[in-house]
């Protein structure tokens, strides 16, 4: 397509608020255009297939009480591949289980007699996340803000459960050993855990992004256009200038703050992802495994193609195995989390084969106290508006509602019927 000179909106960044954004804006009758700078989209959210094998940047799920998730998209039309509904606890010698009673009610009494932290611990967490489920999420945010790590604490929960189980658990969720992210996000996130389903795509992440722009004209998605700069009324590609109403920033926090020196750049936290491709599963479920032990190197772990085989070649199995944090990669590094695999697993992991080493950087933006009602400003006056989930919570489900509310923000700005919320 060629490069329009004059159009109402530019979408700058083709990731999942950029489209969010032209979903809503293009329901809205809006002439709009979305230059993106990859050759794809999805930011963030991408897969790569090798050999047979699809390996997404990065450890990924989708979780299906996510919102603004089945108002953009199909989720059966995606063939999901789900996880099991609890996570398995790696301590000492042995493996313990604890499970979402909110969805498996037979569980409950394995749960609480399960091995890790104490009968109170389990009872307390129980309680705590039955909150976060139930309680309207304007209540939630209401409440007192806090770091995560003070939140749990205020909870009653003990020191070995917050180390053995919720800190690796949730260090692999906001890239955040220390767990100083906001107990507002710690709400949101615990809530969408305890009442939807984890998953993949049987396609990969990536089928997300492009389920959300399968409904949008694809002249209007202009790829492989970088932006040099964004100012009222004018976006300048590498293809030339654009005259528009209107401008959307909706790429990377780094990139909106180098396009829009007006917004601070958030602090954003790191996640390193290895890919093993191995003959034999080391376990037979699609369950999420936390290191107990403390040792803080790998978070999690999960054999990604016990949830969902198309994932690795027939008669193979790929292990997915996270770190909060990068580090380039290197034999010493790979030595030690086969080490730690093995002891995590309990079987051998000489044999397996290392796949990819996925580094990333900015995996997601720091949450840290203040966050307040997560909403941050989208308007940034002079038809400038930014979108992405710094500007809500660090999650697929942020990055798509702040999409949506940049585009009613910008339909309010133009003076459009804004579409009510689906």
């Amino acid at each position: 397509m060629s490069q329009p000179v004059s159009v109402d909106v530019v979408i700058v960044g083709g990731g999942l608020a950029g489209l969010a954004a032209a979903r809503r804006l293009d329901r809205a009758g809006v002439n709009w255009l979305l230059v993106e700078a990859a050759d794809r989209i999805g930011g963030r959210v991408a897969t790569d297939v090798v050999d047979g094998w699809r390996l997404d940047r990065g450890f990924q799920v989708l979780n299906t009480a996510y919102p603004r998730v089945p108002a953009l998209v199909d989720v059966d039309a995606l063939e999901m591949r789900y996880f099991t509904s609890g996570v398995l606890v790696r301590r000492g010698g042995a493996l313990h289980r604890l499970e979402n009673p909110l969805r498996e009610p037979r569980s409950a009494v394995r749960t609480l007699t399960s091995g890790v932290g104490t009968l109170a611990d389990r009872l307390k967490f129980a309680a705590l996340a039955t909150r976060y489920a139930t309680v309207p999420p304007a209540r939630l945010l209401d409440a007192p803000e806090m770091t995560t790590q003070e939140a749990l604490r205020r909870a009653g929960l003990s020191h070995r459960m917050i180390e053995e189980v919720l800190r690796p658990f949730l260090s692999g969720v906001f890239a955040d050993r220390s767990l100083d992210t906001s107990s507002h996000v710690l709400a949101m996130v615990l809530r969408s855990f305890a009442r939807g389903r984890i998953g993949v795509p049987a396609g990969g992440m990536a089928a997300l992004p492009a389920a959300v722009a399968g409904p949008l004209p694809y002249p209007q998605l202009l790829i492989g256009a970088r932006t040099l700069s964004v100012g009222p009324g004018l976006v300048v590609t590498d293809g030339g200038e654009i005259h528009c109403r209107a401008a959307i920033v909706a790429t990377d926090p780094a990139t909106a703050a180098t396009l829009l020196p007006q917004l601070p750049a958030p602090d954003m936290r790191g996640l390193t992802t290895y890919y093993f491709g191995a003959d034999q599963a080391p376990i037979g479920e699609p369950t999420l495994l936390l290191d107990g032990d403390r040792r803080e190197i790998v978070a999690n772990t999960v054999v990604m193609s016990n949830a969902a085989p198309e994932y690795a070649p027939a008669g193979r199995s790929l292990i997915a195995a996270s770190s909060v944090g990068v580090s380039a990669p290197s034999g010493a590094s790979e030595a030690v989390i086969r080490v730690e695999l093995a002891r995590m697993y309990g079987v051998p992991t000489d044999d397996w084969e290392l796949l990819s080493v996925v580094t990333l950087p900015h995996a997601l933006p720091a949450a840290n106290v203040p966050q307040a009602r997560l909403r941050k400003p989208v308007a940034l006056g002079d038809g400038l508006f930014v979108a992405g989930d710094h500007r809500d919570s660090p999650s697929i489900q942020g990055a798509l509602a702040s999409g949506w509310r940049t585009a009613g923000a910008v339909l309010a700005s133009l003076g459009a019927t804004v579409p009510t919320p689906a």
